[in-house]
């Protein structure tokens, strides 16, 4: 091994680069998919290494692994960019000023979306090259995501045959199966979820002496998991622990608080309240608890950030130029990155002022978001180097942006829609910088460890970074108007969490209108799950968030996950760590199979094929499909439990 990562590699090839942009592309329009359904993606760097490590086998596109890491590289920055847009972006949609939301819709603010992208990824991308020197020289730092994907590509290099590929590959063909078949548009023959209304008994309750007792009712709105292949797959990947934690949310918002309400509110009290109350009561208590969580994360971490500060302050400390003779040492020149930095500033300072209008509110915004976005970045790339990029709490740094912005503001006396909209351009930039840092210096560590050429990759992002920035917007505004019936982003079918959380706050804080009593109860539970030892405060907030659909089928997923690991672990240790490598990628497989159908289902709708059902059979709905769906949509579950349970056991028994 030592022998093929010294001998002369070609790296930086035309294939290798428009490989990693089209997996960037894909990997992408997946994630924006996903992340606003579920509030939560999928880090692309191992699946993108592992399609890499398939593509170069080809006979016509051989290539080493230099080649295989810059695709990889290139590939993961369209999850990068896309995590940290679904923070921000769709909150534009979903902050209402005086009955109007600031951005009516998504397409006829493309360009102003587009910049912020572009802006943001460019800054993330230079204050990374700031920090890689500081951050490698910690050698107490694991990287565990970073030394996953070099391994992938190395067991590549070196076995004859690995059947990481075809697990990948099918499960994601069976994943845009089971999508187009559940869909309503596409061919649809499942039922997504049954759903119904358990009454309680008619109670009396006397509340004094001498008075008429009261009459109350209500009851509790169940419904099923939602037939996902990715929701199942993220339920997975996290594992039992932290999908029943989710599960848990779900449960306190949809079996406990919104059942209390109807139970004493008789005018509230109708099965189709339920969705009313826990989007305009409960999810306001979510919030309060989210950002109680947020403040503890970062609380306690304050080692770490402080740690990661200092090292970021020393990070001059280098070759200045990056004329360093190791190549596996040499960055973008400093001085040309610290200037790319302050000319960043110039577009950004102008996109704030055409949310403010003023150009003292606009240049503040830009200073927050300057001084918050490099600290930021640079505490959470300590914290990838500590649990990988999957882990990195994202919303809780943003969050620390937003806030700060949003006090700005106040200050400036900036209150009104404009102000609103400066703090949520401030956190936007700051999400995305932060994101695409993350993975950059994930990738980075990555390509450190094989033998890459560090300015070789940035470049390779700063061009993905501008070619996906215009792209990624179209799958958004394709979601959002596809799910218009449904309340597009926002609504039931795209909940989009954390851009509600941030749109929340920035409303609350500068417009004056949040339900502070109800972000002071949601503050008070967060307290409390911290108090009594919660494992999660953050992931039960997000249940709460959540439809219960939503977190059920991910708690499904965990379940599913523990039922494979007992199974393996009776075979020994070797037999459950092959098992449990092969069920993630199935597992990852399950969740671009239905991102991606999702996307051109989407597309398809827009194109004015209302639905696969329409085209094929002339009906919206098969008169069947309510009488029969959902035990078709059992078999469907029974399938999905036999590939994340059954084949990765019997393909890590194999030992392959």
């Amino acid at each position: 091994m030592v022998g093929l990562m010294n001998a002369p590699q070609r790296e930086l090839t035309p294939k290798a680069v428009l490989l990693g942009l089209l997996l960037a592309f894909i990997f992408g329009a997946a994630n924006a998919y996903l992340g606003m359904k579920a509030g939560q993606t999928v880090a692309a760097t191992i699946p993108a290494a592992v399609i890499a490590m398939t593509v170069f086998k080809i006979p016509w596109m051989r290539g080493g692994l230099l080649e295989q890491n810059i695709a990889r590289t290139a590939g993961s920055v369209g999850e990068a960019l896309v995590s940290g847009a679904i923070f921000v972006i769709p909150s534009f949609l979903m902050v209402d000023m005086n009955g109007h939301p600031l951005w009516s819709d998504l397409r006829s603010h493309y360009w102003e979306a587009s910049m912020l992208l572009v802006t943001g990824g460019m800054l993330g991308v230079m204050f990374t090259v700031l920090i890689r020197r500081p951050l490698f020289s910690d050698r107490t730092l694991p990287w565990p995501e970073s030394v996953a994907s070099v391994e992938v590509l190395r067991a590549g290099e070196t076995a004859g045959r690995s059947n990481a590929p075809r697990l990948i590959f099918g499960s994601m063909a069976f994943g845009g199966f089971i999508e187009v078949l559940r869909d309503d548009k596409g061919l649809t023959i499942f039922r997504d979820a049954l759903s119904g209304f358990l009454a309680f008994p008619r109670a009396r309750i006397s509340y004094a002496p001498g008075q008429p007792p009261v009459e109350h009712g209500g009851g509790i709105n169940w419904t099923t998991p939602a037939l996902s292949p990715a929701l199942l797959g993220i339920g997975y990947i996290i594992g039992p622990q932290l999908a029943s934690v989710t599960l848990a949310g779900g449960f306190l918002a949809w079996w406990i608080l919104i059942p209390l309400i109807q139970f004493f509110s008789a005018t509230h009290a109708s099965p189709g309240d339920a969705f009313a109350l826990w989007r305009n009561v409960v999810r306001p208590i979510a919030v309060g608890a989210m950002l109680t969580a947020a403040a503890y994360t970062l609380f306690s971490m304050r080692a770490s950030l402080i740690e990661s500060v200092r090292g970021a302050l020393k990070s001059g400390a280098g070759t200045p130029d990056g004329q360093d003779p190791d190549s596996r040492e040499r960055d973008l020149p400093i001085r040309g990155v610290i200037g790319a930095i302050f000319a960043l500033l110039v577009p950004i300072t102008g996109i704030y002022y055409g949310f403010t209008h003023g150009w003292a509110a606009a240049v503040g915004a830009a200073l927050v978001m300057s001084v918050s976005g490099f600290f930021l970045t640079a505490v959470g790339g300590y914290l990838v180097g500590l649990v990988g990029v999957s882990n990195q709490p994202l919303s809780g740094l943003v969050l620390g942006a937003l806030i700060l912005a949003a006090l700005l503001m106040v200050a400036m006396r900036e209150t009104g829609a404009a102000g609103v909209a400066a703090v949520l351009g401030v956190a936007a930039i700051v999400s995305i910088a932060a994101s695409v840092s993350g993975s950059l210096i994930q990738d980075l560590k990555a390509g450190h460890l094989l033998g890459g050429t560090p300015w070789k990759m940035q470049l390779v992002e700063m061009l993905a970074v501008a070619l996906l920035a215009v792209f990624l917007m179209l799958p958004m505004i394709a979601l959002h108007e596809a799910n218009l019936a449904t309340g597009g982003i926002g609504g039931r079918a795209l909940p989009a969490p954390q851009a509600g959380l941030m749109a929340q706050l920035a409303k609350g804080i500068v417009g004056g209108e949040m339900a502070w009593g109800l972000l002071g109860i949601g503050v008070a539970l967060g307290v409390v799950l911290i108090l009594s030892g919660a494992r999660a405060p953050m992931l039960i907030a997000v249940g709460m968030y959540l439809p219960f659909d939503t977190s059920s089928a991910i708690f499904l997923g965990g379940m599913m996950k523990w039922l494979a690991d007992s199974i393996a672990a009776r075979r020994g240790e070797s037999a459950r760590r092959r098992a449990e490598d092969n069920g993630t990628l199935i597992a990852s497989g399950l969740i671009a199979g239905e991102a991606i159908v999702g996307i051109l289902l989407a597309a398809m709708f827009l194109a004015g094929v209302p639905s696969l059902t329409r085209a094929v059979a002339g009906v919206d709905q098969f008169p069947w499909l309510n009488r029969a769906g959902g035990w078709l949509s059992l078999a469907a579950f029974l399938s999905l439990a036999y590939l994340l349970i059954r084949v990765p056991v019997r393909a890590g028994a194999g030992g392959k």
